[in-house]
């Protein structure tokens, strides 16, 4: 079995329970993006967040924006699933991230739905849970991983 589809088998039997594909760490992310040509990053989070925040530094086309809400309303994307066929295709590997793990899992279900079978949520997002002092990228996610990303 090679790399791919032995994080693949992992990512899918760590989300068995899940209506979606399974579930990554950022770090296995990385690696099916280094590895898969088919894979594909999708930041879900707002513009504002990939602004203010940082994003991930991956080479062009290895990712994609598409925003589950907007700021600072936090309404819900109606043309999610339409901006996501723009950038992403049926039977690419895609890999949901947020902040902290919660709008990838709605947006890997959401993808699902509608024909993408190999959507995959990215657990603990790009900043993580907050520390004891209540911050981010300390804990856990794709900042505290050490994996590429800028800004912010």
């Amino acid at each position: 079995m090679n790399v791919v589809d032995q994080l693949l088998a992992t990512a899918r039997q760590r989300g068995a329970d899940q209506p979606y594909a399974g579930a990554v760490t950022p770090q296995e992310a990385f690696e099916l993006l280094q590895a898969e040509p088919n894979a594909k990053l999708v930041d879900v989070r707002t513009n504002a967040e990939r602004h203010w925040v940082g994003q991930v530094l991956l080479p062009p086309g290895q990712h994609a924006a598409v925003e589950w809400s907007s700021w600072p309303s936090g309404t819900a994307n109606p043309q999610f699933v339409e901006q996501l066929c723009e950038v992403a295709g049926k039977n690419d590997v895609l890999l949901f991230l947020c902040r902290s793990g919660v709008r990838s899992r709605h947006a890997a279900k959401l993808a699902t739905e509608h024909g993408f079978h190999n959507a995959f949520d990215i657990l603990e997002g790009f900043e993580g849970d907050k520390d004891a002092e209540g911050h981010r990228k300390q804990v856990a996610g794709w900042c505290k991983a050490g994996l590429p990303w800028i800004g912010g």
